[in-house]
């Protein structure tokens, strides 16, 4: 449930709302608004439904809300105005539209950093690159690890374009933490729980990919394990889920879009790269994907993609991705944002 204090509530008076929900028990999130303080409670729900009569009369109370969706502190209910999601200083959310570009992988020097410089020109606001690549086939190739990271953070350096890199494990976090500018939790890991939990335990927001055949309804339980834990600084990213269609790598799930927006306040972005599979197709989903009212893409570029270790098949070219951002300007414009 939440709590809504009064417009103009005392911190004397919120402080003493925190204090009597934590004696019973329950943990508490706070969230700070202009004119309100909302604060969501966490725990046992026959504990809350006790404690939900002495909250209405408590001074400074305006009315306690029962959430009733699995997920709490994810929900518009618990928040309902949009958050706005900080990473390395370029904001994720509100009137402009991110773009998260790079390779698939960091393969070397010189391909990270021509390829940070070719999508920083264009108009991308972060780069990503794997150092850490989950593969299905055991003998693909699988990152360059710590020195991926390196040069990843060479290349932001560079170019100013705050990091997004993928972790898998608790050991990989630590050095993700220490190189980038914000966590990725790929489609494979996003049940992997323990991950979660120290994701939402970290200082950088969290990138969150939906599973190839996760509900709408498990991405945001999934979402709620990193909040739960303190981190509010959470993008939620649509990739495709499995379907019928042997044309394309996955089912792009465009219509992920609004019913994200309308349940939850994070961020949703759209990856039209792993969605599609075929740079072809990258292009106009991208386009559909902002028409739609994502806050950001995820889009695979490389200098060279017949030559890409992996999902090359996929990646756009410096030249297609300028066009792409060029065709997108427009869209975005009807739409009262910006690229």
């Amino acid at each position: 449930m939440i709590v809504v204090m009064e417009a103009g509530a005392s911190e004397r008076q919120v402080q003493a709302v925190v204090e009597r929900i934590r004696g019973a028990g329950l943990n508490t999130h706070i969230s700070v608004g202009v004119s309100r303080t909302v604060i969501g409670v966490v725990g046992d729900d026959r504990t809350k439904e006790i404690l939900r009569e002495s909250l209405e009369v408590a001074s400074g109370v305006e009315r306690v809300v029962a959430i009733l969706q699995p997920y709490k502190l994810v929900s518009r209910e618990f928040l309902p105005h949009d958050t706005v999601v900080t990473a390395g200083g370029q904001p994720i959310g509100g009137a402009r539209v991110a773009v998260i570009a790079g390779p698939c992988s960091v393969e070397s020097r010189e391909q990270i950093l021509a390829a940070a410089d070719g999508v920083k020109a264009a108009g991308a606001t972060l780069l990503r690159g794997g150092a850490f690549k989950p593969r299905t086939s055991p003998y693909s190739f699988q990152g360059l690890e710590e020195e991926g990271l390196r040069l990843l953070a060479e290349a932001r350096d560079r170019t100013g374009l705050p990091v997004v890199t993928e972790a898998m494990d608790a050991a990989q976090l630590e050095l993700v933490v220490r190189y980038a500018d914000m966590i990725q939790i790929g489609a494979r890991n996003m049940q992997n729980y323990t991950l979660l939990r120290e994701a939402g335990r970290a200082r950088l927001p969290v990138l969150l990919k939906r599973g190839v055949s996760a509900t709408i309804e498990e991405l945001l339980m999934a979402a709620e394990y990193i909040l739960s834990e303190g981190n509010y600084q959470v993008v939620l990213c649509e990739r495709g889920i499995r379907g019928f269609n042997g044309h394309t790598r996955y089912t792009l799930d465009l219509s992920a879009v609004p019913v994200l927006k309308q349940l939850t306040h994070l961020p949703v972005l759209v990856d039209p790269s792993h969605g599609t599979g075929k740079w072809r197709y990258v292009a106009p989903m991208a386009r559909a994907a902002v028409a739609a009212g994502a806050d950001g893409l995820m889009v695979e570029v490389h200098p060279d993609p017949a030559n890409a270790l992996s999902d090359g098949p996929q990646s756009l070219n410096i030249e297609n991705f300028a066009g792409l951002m060029a065709s997108l300007r427009p869209i975005a414009g009807a739409l009262g944002r910006e690229i």
